[in-house]
């Protein structure tokens, strides 16, 4: 157990320098989180050392340097996972997989009393407030951080107030990213869906554009509200409270402003007619090429079917629905995500795609968890898969008995 109130983790990429990292957080002699960047190390670049600042409002900074460290950081204020630690790369992975982490750097601060993630855009924090003027950066409601002005495409202004009983989506993205310019056609017809339905449902805009020329070209194709450009502290506390690591992101929220689902990318995807707004999340999935993204997220079950017989694919997520059910349910009680996304593959070019990447057999059914992020499969291949076999592939894999397979 850490001594210290918060725990901070770090993750770079092999293909960053010291140098990089060190534009990208700007060092302040008088307030630095962060002191040196260990310069010997080829490929990683880690933050071994910490300032007690913030006019005593800290108990103090810990920090965990990851992916690698040396033993040349031994010496360092700080914690970190020694390189050497034979345990190293799983603890690594554990890391990755727990965190969701999907772009480096990420910098994320947790309550080392309770673990729990205080905030998971750590390095817009220090870009934001580099005297720890709002330290220790907890999470703040909705309501308070959009309140202010919102404007139509029309220049109309209008109170966030105005939000108040409406589902929202908070939609980040920009004109400069096709992938962004391709989902904001299909979500205008889901928003114009939605609203002649006579559902209370509005979206934000929120511009990663390159200048505020490119947010009004943007802005004009979109019938919703927008966060002005100019008002870039407000965009940057979204983007911080969401913990927004890549775009186009739809974040979609109940009335009272708690998360309803981050995958609202894939719900609009998946469900042209809007049938299914406001989009809770599934505890299983049917395996396509608009969610296929979330394999990467972290561990997956994947149970591969036969979807030529009628039903199977549906009779597979009904077995495997209440196990998936039981573990939402066990870690939403502890506020952490769940360890598994769950998921039900038939016979198709996306299915077909995954097991040649994976290399597993063409057998059906065939009980899988794929770890993208550690390259690593657990394969259970019976000719029958139960309700009981599931639970206990699952319980093994989270109790760490089960031996990976290379992918």
């Amino acid at each position: 157990m850490f001594p210290q109130r918060l725990f901070l983790t770090l993750n770079q990429a092999c293909a960053a320098t010291p140098t990089a990292l060190e534009n990208k957080i700007q060092v302040h002699q008088k307030s630095a989180i962060f002191g040196t960047a260990a310069r010997s190390l080829p490929g990683f670049v880690v933050l071994i050392q910490t300032s007690y600042y913030f006019s005593q409002k800290a108990a103090g900074l810990g920090v965990a340097a990851h992916p690698s460290c040396c033993s040349a950081l031994e010496s360092r204020q700080g914690t970190h996972v020694p390189y050497h630690c034979p345990s190293r790369l799983i603890i690594e992975l554990k890391l990755w997989n727990k965190y969701r982490i999907s772009n480096i750097p990420s910098l994320i601060f947790l309550d080392a009393t309770t673990g729990k993630v205080v905030c998971r855009n750590g390095l817009l924090v220090i870009r934001d407030d580099p005297e720890g003027l709002e330290f220790p950066w907890g999470p703040k409601p909705f309501r308070e951080v959009i309140a202010g002005p919102l404007l139509r495409n029309n220049g109309q202004s209008l109170e966030s107030s105005s939000l108040e009983g409406s589902h929202v989506g908070v939609y980040f993205s920009a004109h400069w990213c096709p992938p962004c310019r391709s989902l904001t056609r299909v979500l205008v017809e889901s928003y114009r869906k939605i609203k002649e339905a006579g559902q209370k449902f509005e979206i934000i805009f929120v511009s990663a554009d390159r200048s505020e020329e490119s947010f009004k070209q943007y802005f004009s194709e979109m019938p919703w509200l927008a966060v002005p450009y100019t008002d870039e502290a407000r965009r940057s506390r979204l983007n911080r409270l969401y913990g927004i690591q890549g775009i186009p992101t739809l974040i979609v929220l109940d009335p009272q402003g708690e998360v309803i689902t981050r995958q609202g990318r894939v719900e609009v995807l998946n469900d042209e007619d809007c049938r299914e707004f406001p989009w809770h999340p599934k505890p299983v999935l049917e395996l396509s090429d608009s969610n296929a993204v979330q394999l990467n997220e972290g561990p997956c079950l994947v149970l591969f079917v036969d979807s030529e017989d009628d039903g199977e694919s549906e009779a597979a997520k009904q077995l495997i629905q209440p196990i998936a059910e039981k573990i939402i349910a066990k870690y939403k009680a502890k506020e952490e995500e769940a360890p598994l996304l769950f998921f039900v593959a038939g016979e198709d070019d996306m299915t077909d795609s995954l097991r040649d990447y994976t290399n597993l057999p063409e057998a059906a059914p065939l009980l899988t968890i794929l770890d993208m992020s550690a390259r690593a499969k657990y394969v259970m291949d019976v000719e029958e898969i139960t309700p009981a076999i599931v639970e206990a592939f699952v319980n093994d894999f989270l109790a760490e008995k089960l031996k990976p397979e290379p992918i």
